[in-house]
């Protein structure tokens, strides 16, 4: 890597560094860092959480983004997250009617993993035109099945007792919970690194995948591997967030855009840089969630990222179809 990126990189991992030490700090007291270890254990369960999230999020919008040769392309906008949320709820339907404790994070993740792999299948076949990914029915589709998945989801929360409807409520909306236990977080962690080491490897292969299919293989890329491998990597990615937090949306969008603004198309620079400011902004938002409603913190992250990540996306549909014309 140049001297320029590996500095960039730097910064982007210094304002994790912040954003953690932030969120910290942050509590019923105001700003200021706890001083019991037990407060000290659960407040840092939420960072290693909401950096793990943030990561995923960020590193599975790039690697959309390279599959679908689409800046647009997020998790949340192509309907992935709402899939495998949608996934997760039928377990949990299916617990509750069979009177089973709701599964460990072994068959929530399996299931999140179906639905958000599912539903990129979905969106991927039905934005096709001539042989072709079309940018805006690639958008279209993915929304317009975000929102079946979403409806789905409500349904069957619907037919839950009130105290599990209302954690799942603010659930669907993306929210960091102070019961995720360290062996899920564990295992979620250890995928998310995995996927993210992988997709860095990749980088060099990804900028060939950039250009068009003829001049990928000329350079000796081989194209449809790389698609399956960025295709199951952005469901792992997508599926471990869920497991975690929920569907949180727009992260996986900013990122990627922001971290093109400053390092270029690299792909290797992007993933490293979108795992770091994806981090960042989930890790900020719930210090800002907290900040918003310290006595409860019942501020869903998923609707503080969404007022944020809603206008950016605006200006960047706007930004392409400029391009176009």
């Amino acid at each position: 890597m140049r001297t320029r990126t590996v500095l960039i990189l730097l910064a982007c991992f210094g304002l994790l560094l912040i954003a953690s030490l932030l969120r910290f700090a942050v509590g019923g007291d105001g700003l200021a860092l706890p001083e019991h270890p037990v407060i000290w254990e659960l407040r840092g369960l939420r960072v290693a959480a909401g950096a793990i999230v943030g990561a995923a999020l960020g590193v599975g919008g790039a690697m959309l983004q390279s599959l679908l040769r689409n800046p647009l392309a997020s998790p949340d906008l192509l309907g992935v997250t709402s899939g495998a949320g949608l996934a997760v709820m039928v377990v949990a339907f299916l617990a509750f009617r069979a009177g089973e404790p709701m599964p460990g994070a072994g068959a929530t993740g399996a299931a999140a993993l179906v639905g958000a792999l599912g539903a990129l299948a979905v969106v991927y076949a039905a934005s096709q035109r001539r042989g072709l990914v079309d940018p805006v029915s690639l958008v279209l589709v993915g929304v317009i099945v975000g929102l079946i998945c979403a409806a789905a989801s409500r349904l069957l929360e619907s037919t839950l007792p009130p105290d599990p409807a209302r954690l799942a409520t603010r659930w669907m909306f993306g929210s960091l919970s102070d019961e995720t236990g360290w062996g899920t977080l564990r295992f979620v962690a250890l995928l998310t690194v995995a996927v993210i080491a992988g997709a860095a490897w990749l980088g060099p292969s990804m900028d060939a995948a950039s250009l068009s299919d003829e001049e990928a293989h000329a350079v000796g890329v081989p194209i449809g591997a790389l698609r399956l491998v960025l295709f199951i990597g952005s469901g792992v990615l997508a599926a471990g967030s869920i497991v975690l937090a929920g569907p949180i949306g727009f992260v996986g969008l900013v990122a990627p855009h922001a971290v093109r603004l400053v390092l270029g198309p690299g792909h290797r620079g992007v993933v490293l840089g979108s795992a770091c400011v994806g981090a960042a902004l989930v890790v900020l938002a719930d210090a800002a969630v907290k900040s918003l409603d310290l006595p409860g913190g019942r501020v869903p992250i998923g609707v503080l990222t969404s007022l944020i990540g809603g206008p950016v996306f605006v200006m960047m549909l706007r930004s392409s179809r400029s391009r176009g014309a």
